[in-house]
């Protein structure tokens, strides 16, 4: 186990127990679960950014030096 998911469950168990109502066991597997998703989410997410980026850069380049395309119907 990572220690950023062992860090998320504590502070998960952490924020659960403030309540007081249950135990806490459900707080640190929820915030066990949302570093792993946040861990898998966050590199698509700027993977994804970048590339929008880029392209759209290259289509700003492409009018530039071809100039502005028509609309396409």
């Amino acid at each position: 186990m990572k220690t950023s998911t062992m860090l998320g469950g504590l502070i998960g168990s952490a924020i659960d127990g403030r309540d007081g109502d249950d135990s806490t066991v459900d707080g640190a597997l929820i915030g066990a679960g949302v570093v792993t998703a946040v861990r898998i989410i966050l590199p698509i997410a700027v993977t994804f950014a970048a590339g929008w980026l880029v392209l759209r850069g290259l289509n700003k380049m492409t009018d530039a030096v071809l100039g502005a395309r028509a609309p396409e119907n």
